[in-house]
Parts: structure tokens; C-alpha cells; sequence
């Protein structure tokens, strides 16, 4: 039976439509055609499958039948999902009230009212009343009440760290509903007009929570008045190197007293301060005026001269009190009060300037052997005639030698040590015409530094004060007197001695070789560096020298506690000397050191006297005349002139 070529009927049926269909799609003469339905519905014939299949359904089948019913039912769909969503959120708010819904606290539900001035005294106490509402449906516990408030009012501390005041209440538990009043007193410092922020925070907890919760309020008071008053009395007007005054009163009007109480003066430049009663505390602007009761006083009066300034320019001082700071002594942690008062430079009426040896400034230095050459410029700067003008000049310091002063056109009197120059001595003083100016001169030498009798002149100096005056008559109008002044210190300079020698037979250490020096023969040296000093201490003081090629350091240095150094690359010899007293080598002892260095002569310094050791140079600071010195000594040779032992012709180079 040829059974595998039986085909069943429904395959070749099969076939024969699929070839059908084939035919349809790629026959060029197919028309589609296109059916009409009625409206009703007909029983769709499906195909009987060709084969049993196993039950079970794929993922596509599965999702294809989802979508089917999705597409057809969109309103379902929607509302499925906001049923769930609604359900969702339902859940969790009964949860929420369920677990903590009595707890529930909202800080909008709290309210702090504040019952108080906005104005109060510096230094005065402040009441204010804080008042707590509770509206929520449950209490807070540990309930605390802080106050923060800035320390100082300050301006120069608005963009800084500010320091503050706190304090904090612990108010225990507020229920729900209640409401609590709680009374605050405090003293506020600062300056008048200064707008003082208070921080009031209330700190609480919840119950079921370790958490703490923050709800804040802030109040602006405004200090009305200081606890401190300030004037100042001082000119509106000043002429360059003339004299000023400031006379500063503070006065407590607290009712309560202040303790640590700073005054600080910030000076302008340009001013010298030359004096103050009582005296400053630290440095010269800052006095120390202790506890203050109610209604005390304190008066402070400062003096000096407005320096380097021009016509027209203004100078302000700048004056603050307060409380001291605890971290640093010289600042004021709290400003009670401050003022400012500003003056005016104005060109002088008469005007006189002293120079020193040809130099305008204040300060002048000279070393004891050059005379002093004084010479004071004046000018009329009025529109109208000076009549009767005087020139004084009073010379006054312990390095004057009084007996060299000398004033062209003018009288000394040694009584008062003052030169004058008046219309007796010079005709043209007798008027003085709007613009006229000229000048006169004086010399004046030092004392020595140093002598027998006297001993050593300690920080000498010359001072020299001038003055100006004269009489302004207009008509119609009383005479008016003007004057002026000016002022100079003429520093000495301190005598530093200088020595070095070289030694063979004398010194420290024990020399060998021949003497004279023989060619091509060594012969050791010993090289003195001594210092001497007179009136005022030397700082950063160095000794310098170099050694010639032909010269070997050798090396032995004495004593061995001086800082004396060789650098062979350079064959440089320095002495780091450091610090000169006054008196070195003159009263006291002296102060030197020693070393040692060999010659070994060639031919070619045959019946020559080489050098053994370079020009030597002292350098140094004097500390009194604000000035460098220096001091120097030629080159040393074979021929050992500082020697006293050497006999004649002892350094010529032999054979």
C-alpha cells in the first residue's frame, strides 16, 4: 500500500487557494473588490485548526487579548486606576491618624507676640513681656525660651562675626490651647540711634520624637541714648606745626554703673602726639578709666602738633569708649559712645620753618664733629602789615656746647639760652609788608661724646625750638597779636672706634717663619680686629675683609665664643659683631677677636712689602640717632707698624 503518497483533500484544497492568492497579487488585471455590509451583525465562519494544540496560551496571546479589552472599554480603564490611587492615599492618611494623629504640631499653629518698647536708654533695664500661644491639638514638651541679641552695635562689625548676648528659660510644657506669658528684663548697650535685633526662638519637642523643633521671632529695639556722654574741646582750626589741645570729658548717665571702661583716640596723620594727662595706658591712644559709677566724670587732656599736612587739608580724630574686651586688653568689645571732631589746616598768619643744615624735618643727625647750621625762614602770608616782628630761638639738650653758639644779627642770652631777632637788630622787622619773607641763621657745635671730667654723654641730642610773633593793626579795629612755632631734635651720632692690626711678636698666638718674610718661606700673622663705643648702643654691627691671593687663612680664632667666619670660595673674612653697648672700649671693657693667617712671598714680591689682609669695614645701626654708621681702616701689611716689638724694616721680603 503506497500510503506516503496519499495527499488528504483538505491539503490540496490548501494549495490550491494559496496559488489562487498568488495569482491576485501579482496579476497586473486584479480588481479589488469592494464589499458593502449591511448594518447587520454575521456569524464569522472560523477555520478548524489542522491540529490540536497543547492549552496553553503565550505571553504575545496574553497581550493581545489585554489590549483588545483595553481598547474597547478606555472608560473602565481610567477609572480602575484613579479607584486605586484614591484607595492608596485613603490607606495612608488613616494610617497617619491612626499611629499620630493626636501628636500632630504645626509651627504655624504657634504664635509669639512681644509686648515692650521699641525705644530704650543705653544701660537702662528693659522689660518686655513674651507671649505664647499653643493652637495646636497637642502640648509641647521641654519648652525652652532663648533670647540672642547682638553685643555690640558697631558699624565696622555689620559684614563680620558678630559677638552676642544669650540667655535661655526652660519652660516646661505648654498644652494644647494654653497660652503662657513670660516677663524678660535686660540691658542693652550701644550708641545712640544704634538698632539692636533680638533673636527669641522657642525650642520644643513632641511627644513620640526626640526630635526638636524651632519656631523664631525677631524684635528691633532701638537704642534712644547712650549710657556714656562725650564732648570734645579742641580747635577748628590749626596752621601746620602749631600746638594742639584736645580736652576730652566723659561723663556716665546710667542709672546703673559700668565697669571696664576704654576710651580710645584715633589720631589722623600728621599728628604727633607729644603729651597727655592722665597718661595713656597702652601705647598713646588708649586710657584705662576703670569702673564708672552714675554722674562721674572723666577728663583727659592730649597734646601735640599737626605734622606734613597742607593749606586747606582736614584731620579728623576719631574718639570711642566702652567696655573693655575680656580676649584682648587694648580693645573695646561694646561702643557706649564715639564722636569725631574734625579740624581744619589752615596756612599760618606769620610763618616760620627751621632747617638743619639745609634738611626741613623734624628730626636731624650729626656726628659730634660737624657744627650745627640753623636757619629759620619766615613769611608774612596776611594781606595786611605785620608790625614789631620777633624771632626766638631757644637752644636747650644735653650735647649743647654753649659756648659756640653764634647768631648772626641777633642777641643770645645765655640766662635763658635763647637767641632773639627784633626790629633792634634788624630794621626791616619793624614792618613787615603783606608777602615779605626772609630768614635767619644761628650755629651751634655738640660737646664731645666723651671726656675725663664728664664720662660718657649719654644719648646725646640738641633741641631747638622757634617761635614767631608779631602785632596786626587794621583801622578801625584793636591790635591783634600772631604767632607760631616750630620745632627740631638734632640727634648725635655715636663715635664707633674701628682698629684692626697686624701682629708677629705681640698678640694672642705664638707666630713662626722668618721675619723679615723670606721668599718662598711662610710666615704666620696675627691679624686684631678691637671695637670701641661711645654714647649710644649699636645693633646688626658686621666686620668685613678679604685676604689678598698670596695669604692663607690659617685659621685659630680668639676667643672662640666670637662669631668670626671664613668663606675660602671668596676668601671674605666677616665678623658677625651683633650688638655695641655704649661705653665698649672706653669704660667697659673692650671687645676684639684674633686670627691667624700665613705668608708664603714669591720672587716677584721680592723687597716689597705686601699686603697681608684687605680694607676692613665696620657697618652697624645707631639706635638712638636712628641712623646707619660705618666705619673703615685701610689695608694691613709685612711692615707691622702696630707692632711695638717689630724692629725697623721688619717687613721687606727677603731672599
Amino acid at each position: 500500500m503506497e500510503w506516503y503518497n496519499y495527499k488528504m483533500p483538505n491539503d490540496e484544497n490548501k494549495l490550491n487557494r494559496i496559488e489562487e492568492l498568488k495569482g491576485r497579487l501579482f496579476s497586473k488585471n486584479y480588481q479589488t473588490k469592494i464589499e458593502h455590509r449591511d448594518s447587520f451583525t454575521h456569524f464569522n465562519r472560523k477555520d478548524i485548526p489542522d491540529s490540536w494544540d497543547s492549552g496553553k496560551k503565550t505571553e504575545a496571546d496574553s497581550a493581545l487579548l489585554k489590549d483588545r479589552f483595553f481598547m474597547k472599554t478606555p472608560i473602565f480603564k481610567n477609572f480602575f486606576i484613579l479607584s486605586l490611587v484614591f484607595f492608596i492615599l485613603t490607606l495612608g492618611y488613616a494610617s497617619y491618624v491612626f499611629f499620630a494623629g493626636g501628636n500632630t504640631v504645626s509651627n504655624d499653629n504657634i504664635d509669639i507676640s512681644i509686648l515692650g518698647n521699641n525705644f530704650t536708654a543705653g544701660g537702662e533695664e528693659l522689660s518686655l513681656v513674651v507671649g505664647i500661644t499653643n493652637r495646636n491639638s497637642s502640648s509641647l514638651d521641654l519648652v525652652d525660651l532663648v533670647l540672642e541679641y547682638p553685643k555690640s552695635g558697631r558699624v565696622e562689625e555689620i559684614n563680620s562675626e558678630i559677638p552676642t548676648e544669650s540667655f535661655r528659660q526652660s519652660l516646661g510644657i505648654i498644652p494644647a490651647g494654653a497660652v503662657r506669658n513670660e516677663n524678660l528684663k535686660l540691658v542693652l548697650f550701644g550708641e545712640q540711634g544704634t538698632a539692636r535685633a533680638l533673636d527669641i526662638r522657642l525650642e520644643y519637642r513632641v511627644e513620640g520624637t526626640n526630635s526638636i523643633f524651632v519656631k523664631r521671632k525677631s524684635y528691633d529695639i532701638t537704642i534712644s541714648s547712650t549710657p556714656l556722654n562725650l564732648s570734645v574741646d579742641a580747635p577748628l582750626e590749626i596752621s601746620q606745626n602749631q600746638d594742639i589741645t584736645l580736652k576730652i570729658k566723659e561723663t556716665l548717665n546710667s542709672i546703673k554703673s559700668a565697669s571696664k571702661i576704654l576710651l580710645k583716640l584715633d589720631y589722623p596723620v600728621g599728628f604727633q602726639f607729644i603729651s597727655s594727662i592722665p597718661a595713656p595706658t597702652l601705647g598713646n591712644n588708649i586710657w584705662n578709666l576703670g569702673d564708672l559709677a552714675p554722674g562721674v566724670e572723666r577728663n583727659i587732656s592730649i597734646t601735640g602738633k599737626m605734622l606734613d599736612v597742607i593749606d586747606g587739608e582736614e584731620k579728623t580724630f576719631h574718639i570711642s569708649s566702652g567696655s573693655q574686651s575680656s580676649a584682648d586688653k587694648s580693645l573695646i568689645d561694646v561702643v557706649f559712645n564715639s564722636l569725631s571732631h574734625t579740624l581744619t589746616i589752615k596756612k599760618p598768619f606769620i610763618e616760620a620753618r627751621l632747617a638743619v643744615n639745609g634738611i626741613y624735618q623734624r628730626e636731624y643727625s650729626t656726628n659730634a664733629k660737624t657744627p650745627v647750621q640753623g636757619e629759620i625762614r619766615w613769611k608774612n602770608n596776611l594781606d595786611t602789615r605785620v608790625n614789631d616782628l620777633v624771632i626766638q630761638a631757644k637752644i636747650s639738650g644735653n650735647a649743647v656746647n654753649r659756648k659756640t653758639i653764634n647768631a648772626q644779627r641777633g642777641f643770645y642770652n645765655s640766662s635763658i639760652d635763647t637767641i632773639t631777632w627784633d626790629k633792634n637788630y634788624m630794621n626791616e622787622f619793624s614792618e613787615v609788608n603783606p608777602g615779605d619773607s626772609g630768614s635767619v641763621n644761628f650755629s651751634v657745635s655738640p660737646l664731645s661724646l666723651f671726656s675725663a671730667a664728664d664720662g660718657i654723654l649719654s644719648d646725646p641730642s640738641i633741641k631747638i625750638d622757634i617761635s614767631i610773633s608779631g602785632k596786626q593793626s587794621v583801622a578801625g579795629y584793636a591790635t591783634t597779636n600772631l604767632s607760631n612755632s616750630d620745632s627740631g631734635v638734632v640727634r648725635i651720632i655715636s663715635d664707633v672706634g674701628f682698629t684692626a692690626k697686624a701682629l708677629y711678636y705681640s698678640g694672642t698666638f705664638k707666630n713662626k717663619g722668618p721675619v723679615p718674610p723670606k721668599v718662598e718661606q711662610e710666615t704666620t700673622y696675627t691679624v686684631v680686629w678691637s671695637l670701641s663705643n661711645t654714647s649710644n648702643n649699636i645693633s646688626k654691627a658686621i666686620a668685613r675683609s678679604s685676604l689678598p691671593p698670596w695669604i692663607r687663612f690659617v685659621g685659630p680664632i680668639s676667643p672662640s665664643a666670637e662669631d668670626l667666619t671664613y668663606n675660602p670660595s671668596k676668601k671674605e673674612i666677616v665678623w658677625n659683631i651683633g650688638r655695641i653697648g655704649k661705653g665698649v672700649g672706653i669704660i667697659a671693657a673692650d671687645r676684639s677677636v684674633s686670627f691667624q693667617v700665613g705668608f708664603t712671598p714669591s720672587l716677584s714680591q721680592l723687597s716689597t712689602t705686601p699686603v697681608i689682609i684687605n680694607d676692613s669695614v665696620l657697618t652697624g645701626h645707631d639706635d638712638f640717632a636712628n641712623v646707619d654708621v660705618r666705619a673703615s681702616k685701610t689695608s694691613l701689611r709685612t711692615s707691622l707698624d702696630n707692632d711695638p716689638l717689630s724692629p725697623p724694616s721688619s717687613g721687606t721680603v727677603t731672599e
